[in-house]
């Protein structure tokens, strides 16, 4: 059997050559944001077609010392809240020239080779969404002088940059909403070294604080609808059950109001209040109607991109 001939494949000369431009023009044709006339584009685009050409990415890469990747880690790709986030994410970071690599884990265990796979396509920045990896992830990416942003969290050693709310802030509003309509209070945080939810339940404790209560009863999970439903359950088991529960996030809000009612038979908002934060589509349902603070996420993720680039 003969060998197979190689298919010679159009190069950006052969391009060049049938739109009657130069080869650097087409190279501003296919570059997001470049200086070119939309006529000249569309000849480019157009002869480009024809020869069935393609840029390589990954020879230009090479030539500009630059992917062209951003790098997205992500623990929570199931949340409601961080599904609709990534949304925002991939069109900022694509409008802005460059292409999205998503990196999703677990656990803990899986950072170094989260890390390890990020420097491997040699990204151009990451954006970080948990606040387990940033003091895992820092002194790497340090080192390989790779630019980093945190996303709805921040750094206590203020070592990276970051975009988030100010989640204090919420929590207070949130106490000042319940406190004239209720005696006995709860908070569902999320966990220990999240910043999230350390700065909305000390703000929401502050400002319960401040009207003479200092007897919010705390109970920690970890965001997800199962552990809002087991902590809300656990909370509303006591003999000194709460009349107001504030949970961090909209997801363990949404647990802790199916365990409200089909263990205790309680009915909301009548005999007990549950306010979340995120205002994730699941909150407007009529099953649910949750009252929740909402953050301005395509705001906020069109702001991370910003920071980054």
């Amino acid at each position: 059997m003969a060998p197979r001939k190689k298919i010679q494949q159009a190069s950006s000369i052969d391009v060049a050559r049938l739109a009657g431009v130069s080869q650097s023009a087409v190279s501003r044709a296919f570059t997001q944001g470049a200086s070119i006339s939309e006529k000249k584009k569309k000849a480019i685009l157009e002869a480009a077609d024809k020869l069935n050409y393609r840029p390589n990415v990954i020879a230009r890469s090479l030539v500009q010392n630059s992917t062209k990747i951003i790098g997205l880690v992500m623990t929570r790709f199931m949340s409601p809240f961080y599904t609709t986030v990534l949304a925002d994410f991939t069109r900022h970071i694509q409008e802005s020239g460059y292409s999205t690599l998503l990196l999703n884990i677990d656990n803990d265990k899986e950072v170094e080779d989260v890390l390890s796979t990020a420097l491997q396509y040699q990204v151009d920045g990451l954006i970080i969404t948990s606040a387990k990896l940033s003091s895992v992830m820092v002194d790497g990416c340090a080192r390989s002088k790779t630019p980093i942003v945190l996303f709805n969290r921040y750094s206590e050693n203020n070592e990276l940059s970051a975009v988030y709310c100010d989640g204090y802030d919420a929590g207070r509003r949130i106490a000042d909403l319940l406190l004239p309509h209720h005696d006995r209070f709860a908070c569902i945080m999320g966990e220990i070294t999240s910043s999230t939810s350390r700065d909305r339940s000390e703000g929401y404790i502050a400002g319960l604080e401040e009207h003479g209560i200092d007897n919010c009863i705390c109970e920690h999970a970890d965001f997800s609808y199962d552990s809002g439903f087991e902590a809300a359950r656990k909370i509303l088991d006591r003999e000194d059950r709460p009349d107001a529960i504030f949970c961090v996030s909209d997801l363990m809000a949404l647990g802790a109001i199916d365990a409200a009612r089909t263990i205790f038979g309680l009915k909301i908002p009548k005999d007990l209040s549950i306010v979340g934060v995120d205002n994730i589509p699941m909150a407007s349902w009529p099953a649910y109607d949750l009252t929740t603070a909402a953050q301005p996420a395509p705001k906020m993720a069109e702001a991370t991109v910003d920071t980054l680039l």
